[in-house]
């Protein structure tokens, strides 16, 4: 399959970069096949320009070379291993559903050849698009969105756009979405309803205040997603001006970067969606610069892999097992000697353990350690569990 054929060449000045510059580090494809360029290249940049889906943030379908000018003049370290290739700009189609149907492709043939692609929107529904990716490969996936709400829209059956997307996720046949959580919501932008429903799903949240009291209450739900959707929205008007839907409160921009460095030394995340960037809205292009950064941190994250996901029977993991009243087995722990990060075991059904072998060990924090040692079995333990039933 030639993917070239759906991408015009960015918009940006090459010979503007200095070494040292992150750009240096890029190739471009200028309409050449990725089948032609070296295995080694693991980042793949493309932009989407298509914002048909927005609501009330026309425009952001202009994003993708205004937050490249800013992220290829970042400095790169030495230790930034992982070449990265750019691809372009992914064309509005005549139709939306033409611009899902080429990101979901190209998503997907990037995804199958180990490639980790970095989506510059465009509107937020793209989301869609980028877990339809995952579809091909028939693998049951974890899905999580950075938002200040959840894009649930009205009714079911509300056309696809930015504030519907996810139910139309949810009720996808066939549905390959193991988990869903988004981080960063804020209560009084969601009905009651929806969180009931949310919760009911044994899906994950975090609300802003919890980010904010602590922000390494993420890491273990960003450490079991596969895909990662990130709204410019979530983020507060002061620091990401640059959309006509922010508002006064939201993560800050040192919260956004740790945000994306958690998806970024996550050994799943394998790929990561930045949406609802509108130049219109910006102040001399502040939120072009924060992205930029946010990105810099995934990147940065990716090269910090550490090959970390515990098997049963892998020296570089200390086991503890828990006995908890009531509970007919021990909970088995897991704790990485390279990293210091937990993983409990959740078993699943015989009768699915194709289906969800890749979902038995769960991230989790040492607070749920010690919830256990109270005797106690913790709440993601009980969400997981429930999934696979």
């Amino acid at each position: 399959m030639d993917i070239a054929f759906y991408f015009s060449p960015p918009d940006f000045e090459e010979d503007s970069l200095l070494d040292g510059h992150l750009g240096k580090k890029v190739v471009f494809s200028n309409g050449k096949n990725i089948d032609d360029w070296d295995e080694s290249l693991g980042f793949v940049i493309l932009g989407v320009n298509e914002d048909r889906g927005a609501i009330n943030n026309e425009g952001c379908a202009y994003a993708p070379d205004i937050i490249r000018k800013h992220l290829y003049r970042l400095y790169s370290p030495a230790y930034f291993k992982v070449p990265i290739l750019d691809l372009g700009n992914i064309l509005e189609g005549e139709s939306i559903e033409d611009s899902y149907y080429a990101l979901s492709s190209v998503c997907s043939y990037l995804l199958k050849r180990n490639k980790i692609p970095i989506i510059l929107g465009g509107s937020h529904d793209l989301t869609y698009a980028q877990y339809l990716a995952y579809e091909s490969l028939e693998q049951v996936i974890n899905l999580a969105t950075v938002d200040r709400k959840f894009d649930m829209g009205e009714a079911l059956m509300s056309p696809l756009n930015a504030e519907t997307f996810l139910s139309k996720i949810l009720l996808h046949q066939p549905n390959y979405l193991f988990n869903y959580a988004n981080i960063g919501h804020q209560s009084y932008f969601v009905a009651d309803d929806v969180l009931q429903l949310i919760d009911k799903l044994y899906f994950d949240f975090e609300r802003l205040g919890q980010i904010k009291e602590d922000i390494k209450r993420c890491e273990p739900i960003i450490r079991n997603i596969d895909a990662l959707s990130f709204d410019v929205s979530a983020i507060k008007r002061s620091d990401a001006p640059g959309t006509f839907n922010a508002t006064p409160n939201g993560l800050n921009g040192e919260e956004a970067c740790a945000i994306c460095r958690y998806a970024g030394i996550s050994d799943k995340v394998s790929s990561f969606g930045i949406y609802e960037y509108n130049p219109a809205a910006d102040i001399e292009e502040q939120t072009a610069q924060l992205i930029a950064q946010m990105i810099w941190y995934f990147i940065e994250g990716v090269n910090q892999r550490k090959g970390d996901i515990p098997s049963d029977n892998n020296p570089n993991y200390l086991r503890y097992r828990v006995a908890v009243s009531n509970h007919a087995e021990d909970i088995l722990f897991y704790k990485s000697i390279k990293s210091d990060r937990w993983w409990m075991k959740v078993p699943y059904p015989n009768a699915k353990a194709n289906e969800y072998k890749r979902h038995h060990m769960v991230p989790c924090s040492y607070s749920d350690y010690t919830q256990a040692c109270s005797d106690e079995i913790p709440d993601l333990w009980l969400r997981t569990f429930r999934k696979f039933l």
